[in-house]
């Protein structure tokens, strides 16, 4: 069916509406410009943090303790000094034998167990010394008041961290200046941290416990009174760094840049009593007066430079191959390596 008729007119927009659909387009086009080149400006912008970020090496650093001994950690964390050499640092508290285990399947990079290290050396596994942080230990023997000499010991429990760490092994060289067979005239109880030493010294579960500062200053106030202290008859690296050969290998700069941060904690805790004592109440959680203590009673043994002495490591070497009834002598490039603080000692300006 057809229908006649005028031929229907083409829909036509207004002119004033044409026009401003033509401005709406103009528009549009030019937004979408000036959103493009926002978008390329906060691009540029943001790629410096985030290409920093994922530059930044992650290093995981393994302590048995916040305390006054671990403190170059702390300082290097809280003063960024790690960040300084472009370091992402992760502390790590784990107890020794863990930290072993760690250190060689390559799970931490870092501990600051000399002797722990040491002794896992000349066992023939892939760690290697590489400063030495503290020259002397910072333990003291802590005992229930009836107690007064280390001859008083004998027969008597003693409460420690925890089996094959470094309190063990000095307070076996403690008995054996004092005439005490450690392995037949007293007994070790591993107890974990200082508050929990000091919580068994209370309830006479053990006699004496070895303790590091805050907790010798937390001890006297409870009652109990210190019998030795460890740098008043030994002179030894303590704390210090160890790393595995995996590192040392394939990531020596970052090894060079995890010393020269710990030393320069190190210089810092000598030369600031006020900074070293508010890093160490903040990251230990300390009330101020037993941070101060523990600066006052250990800020000597901190080495200045980091260099390991070589009469204090022969002592080390020397109990530890007594302890493992080793005979063989192993060379020192496999128990130590000096390059990392060479460097670090040359970058920071330290002359021997």
């Amino acid at each position: 069916m057809f229908r006649f008729g005028l031929p229907r007119a083409k829909a036509q927009r207004p002119q004033s509406s044409e026009k401003n659909y033509s401005y709406l387009c103009v528009l549009r086009v030019l937004c979408a410009r000036q959103f493009l080149r926002l978008l390329i400006f906060f691009l540029i912008a943001l790629y410096p943090l985030t290409h920093t970020a994922e530059a930044a090496d992650k290093v995981r650093i393994a302590v048995t303790n916040l305390n006054m001994s671990f403190l170059p950690t702390g300082v290097a964390l809280r003063r960024g000094f790690f960040r300084d050499e472009g370091l992402d640092v992760e502390i790590i508290r784990m107890n020794t034998p863990n930290t072993l285990a760690a250190m060689t399947t390559g799970d931490v990079g870092y501990t600051l167990l000399f002797g722990s290290v040491v002794r896992a050396a000349l066992r023939g596994l892939p760690i290697r010394a590489l400063a030495s942080l503290l020259d002397s230990p910072t333990y003291a023997l802590i005992a229930r008041p009836e107690y007064k000499s280390l001859k008083d010991l004998k027969g008597k429990t003693i409460g420690i961290a925890n089996f094959g760490g470094t309190d063990e092994v000095l307070s076996r060289m403690w008995f054996r200046n004092a005439g005490i067979d450690a392995d037949k005239e007293v007994k070790y109880l591993a107890l974990g941290p200082d508050r929990a030493r000091l919580a068994a010294l209370k309830e006479n579960i053990v006699q004496v416990s070895i303790i590091s500062p805050p907790g010798d200053t937390l001890g006297s106030q409870m009652g109990f009174h210190v019998l030795t202290r460890a740098h008043e008859q030994f002179n030894f690296p303590f704390i210090g760094i160890g790393t595995n050969l995996k590192a040392l290998k394939e990531r020596p700069q970052e090894v060079r840049k995890v010393v020269k941060s710990l030393v320069r904690a190190n210089r810092f805790i000598r030369d600031d009593k006020e900074g070293a004592v508010r890093v160490l109440a903040d990251w230990a959680r300390l009330e101020r007066e037993h941070a101060v203590a523990s600066w006052e009673s250990t800020w000597k043994v901190f080495s200045a430079d980091g260099t390991i002495p070589a009469d204090g490591l022969r002592l080390v070497l020397d109990q530890a191959k007594a302890e493992m009834k080793l005979a063989k002598e192993l060379p020192l490039s496999e128990i130590v390596d000096p390059a990392p603080l060479q460097d670090a000692q040359r970058e920071l300006g330290i002359r021997k």
